[in-house]
C-alpha cells in the first residue's frame, strides 16, 4: 500500500492531522505543539526520554538547530482505537559533514489521548546502522564491527 492510499484509507481525522503535522513540521510548528501533544506526554527515541510538551518541543527544536533541511516522509500507516503506528523515513543533511542528504528508516508509536493528542510517543529505530555508520570515521569502525559479530 503505498503512503498516500494508506494515509486516505484512514476515515480518521486525527489519523490524517498527524500524518499531515510530521510531514509539514517546521520550526515554526513548535510554537502550537500543545495542540498536538498533551501537556504529560512521554517522548522517546535511541536518544532522549522525556515528558511534557516543553521538553518534547526541545528535543525536535536541538533537531531543527542541528540538521539541515530535517522532514519526515510518512510510508505506511497502521491504525487501531487509540494507537497509531507510523513507518517513515526521516531526511536530513548533516551540518557538520557535508555529504549530501541522509535517511534514517524508523516507526514511530503513538498513543492518542481521548482528545486525539499525542499521549505518549515512541520511537524505534536502529542508531548504529541508520546514524553512526554513516558518519565519518565512527562508520568505518562501526562496520568493522558489524562484520565481525555476523556469524
Amino acid at each position: 500500500m503505498s503512503r498516500t492510499s494508506a494515509v486516505a484509507a484512514s476515515a480518521d481525522p486525527r489519523v490524517v492531522a498527524i500524518v499531515h503535522f510530521f510531514e509539514n513540521l517546521s520550526l515554526a510548528d513548535l510554537e502550537r505543539m500543545e495542540t498536538v501533544y498533551t501537556p504529560t506526554a512521554r517522548f522517546k527515541d535511541p536518544f532522549n526520554a522525556v515528558q511534557g510538551t516543553a521538553a518534547i518541543t526541545a528535543v525536535f527544536a536541538h533537531m531543527f538547530k542541528s540538521l539541515d533541511r530535517p522532514r519526515f516522509v510518512v510510508l505506511d500507516v497502521v491504525h487501531q482505537a487509540d494507537r497509531l503506528f507510523l513507518s517513515w523515513d526521516f531526511r536530513f543533511g548533516m551540518r557538520r559533514w557535508r555529504s549530501g542528504e541522509q535517511c534514517i528508516h524508523g516507526g514511530s508509536l503513538l498513543q492518542l489521548a481521548a482528545d486525539g493528542r499525542i499521549s505518549d510517543h515512541r520511537d524505534y529505530w536502529d542508531a548504529a546502522e541508520e546514524l553512526y555508520e554513516k558518519l565519518p570515521g565512527l562508520g568505518s569502525l562501526m562496520r568493522w564491527l558489524k562484520r565481525r559479530a555476523v556469524a
